[in-house]
């Protein structure tokens, strides 16, 4: 009885010249705001409002090691008659702002009028982001841009938003 095989030498060394470069989409926020939300208690308009988010993903060492640039995509339908500004306020971990994102939104005039908006994260922007630790929405109702609101006001505004995160990994 004979066997016979065939091997040839593994490379092992070949493992040091891995570069792997995933691009990574996610959801991170969405709200659906009434009308009606900016109505206080006593019949009056209320100006703005706002909703803080913990903002982690950036404390894993590996992970922001690997990140090469990230960016942000905005989608807003306003269906209420008034204006906004919407504020999007990047805060690192002692409450020190780092940047905003402003984005101004029309009223509704009876047909869907559609805002997005991509912000880039690149460089020294990048930097910034990787420190970020809290995200605040921050909407304000542009004065005098319609009718005032009331507790019978219709519409809402509604925000989605998601990131695509590239990274590279040797």
């Amino acid at each position: 009885m004979c066997s016979f095989s065939c091997s040839s030498d593994l490379d092992f060394n070949q493992v040091n010249d891995l570069k792997l470069e995933p691009v990574v989409e996610a959801n991170f926020s969405h709200f659906d705001v009434p009308a009606t939300a900016f109505v206080a208690s006593n019949g009056s308009e209320r100006l703005w409002g706002y909703d803080d988010q913990d903002f982690d993903v950036f404390r894993d060492k590996y992970f922001n090691s690997y990140l090469q640039r990230a960016d942000f995509y905005f989608e807003i339908n306003n269906t209420i008659n008034r204006a906004f500004s919407l504020s999007i306020v990047l805060f690192d971990s002692n409450d020190n702002q780092l940047t905003t994102i402003k984005i101004d939104v029309p009223a509704y005039l009876g047909s869907t009028s559609m805002i997005t908006r991509t912000e880039n994260f690149q460089n020294t922007r990048l930097d910034l982001l990787k420190r970020t630790r809290k995200m605040r929405f921050l909407v304000e109702l542009e004065r005098g841009s319609g009718p005032a609101l009331d507790r019978n006001s219709t519409g809402s505004l509604v925000l989605r938003s998601s990131a695509t995160v590239y990274l590279k990994i040797q």
